[in-house]
């Protein structure tokens, strides 16, 4: 059992390798190596190194264990494998505030925070209106997503129409279709602190995911309270996603599939499959945006496509596995 829970950060690190030695201008393996040992170096490897890629590989990781962390509470609290970290609002939140912001000539270097509020201010109006008693009612919490994730896409969509500047479509079309070109290390400082103190939230929420497993009923006859718990993952839930939102825009498929995949690997024991999750979303991300900018290098795809046509035969695969199990 210890190799498998070795296999989620290793298949990180690997990811991690790759996706600083590719791109528009290849790096052996020596020269990264060198590279990182020696930052105060000033040749062309290093400038590449540290200035464009270590930032963007990190940004992917966050991103990929922030949707993946994210996305195993969110199926854990709900007991229900198809939901996604997006369900909540946060990525059509995120986007309406970015087009707005765009909208009134907002300067570029503002849309992640903006985005980041914007996906918090919708998660929380999900949650207002799926609250039962003092708890959120899981099929209240679903609908509600949908509902005003529709409503928000929407107006986006008709803000999309109403502009007359092609700039602001081509902006507002990246964010929506998720990209991490041009992320550095001023976007990373913005999104750590958030997605450091979900995650930290995520590990005190490790025995409430344990409990949830067994039904409502039973984890409440072991002492659990069930309205904190729910609120607790929603909370983190929520940070993870908004900081993910902030930096790449609305990017899918992570935090749906990568859960399936580490409970393959670790188990259902939220005590290892949550950093197995954490670890298999970074790898999944930073191998995504290694393919997205070096494919048809010097132009890149945008990640959210390369992860859709990744996660979409991984889904569908994961699906089929399960009808026939049962």
């Amino acid at each position: 059992m210890l190799y498998r829970r070795l296999l989620p950060p290793l298949a990180a690190l690997i990811a991690a390798g790759v996706g600083l030695a590719v791109g528009g201008d290849a790096l052996p393996l020596s020269q990264v190596m060198h590279a990182l040992a020696n930052p105060h170096a000033r040749d062309v490897a290093h400038t590449i190194l540290w200035q464009l890629r270590l930032p963007r590989v990190l940004c992917a990781a966050l991103v990929g264990a922030a949707l993946a962390l994210a996305g195993v509470q969110l199926q854990g609290m709900l007991r229900n494998p198809l939901v996604d970290p997006y369900l909540i609002g946060t990525s059509a939140g995120a986007a309406v505030a970015i087009a707005v912001a765009l909208a009134f000539g907002i300067a570029l270097s503002f849309l992640p925070a903006l985005g980041f509020l914007g996906g918090l201010g919708a998660s929380l109006l999900v949650a207002a209106l799926a609250r039962r008693g003092g708890g959120i009612d899981a099929t209240r919490l679903i609908l509600a997503g949908v509902a005003i994730s529709a409503l928000l896409a929407a107006s986006v969509a008709l803000l999309s129409v109403l502009a007359r500047s092609v700039s602001f479509q081509l902006t507002l079309q990246a964010w929506l279709v998720g990209s991490l070109a041009g992320r550095g290390w001023s976007d990373l400082r913005f999104a750590v602190p958030y997605a450091v103190v979900g995650a930290i939230v995520a590990i005190g929420n490790i025995r409430a995911l344990d409990a949830l497993r067994i039904g409502d009923v039973r984890a409440r006859g072991i002492g659990l309270d069930i309205e904190r718990a729910q609120w607790s993952i929603l909370g983190s839930a929520t940070l993870l996603t908004a900081a993910a939102v902030s930096l790449a825009g609305m990017v899918g498929f992570v935090g749906l599939i990568v859960p399936h995949l580490a409970r393959r690997i670790v188990g259902s024991d939220a005590r290892a499959l949550l950093p197995a999750s954490a670890f298999l979303g970074a790898a999944m991300a930073i191998a995504a945006d290694a393919i997205a900018r070096s494919i048809i290098a010097p132009r890149e795809l945008p990640l959210g496509i390369v992860l859709a046509f990744a996660g979409i035969p991984i889904f569908i695969i994961i699906y089929l596995r399960r009808e026939q199990r049962r």
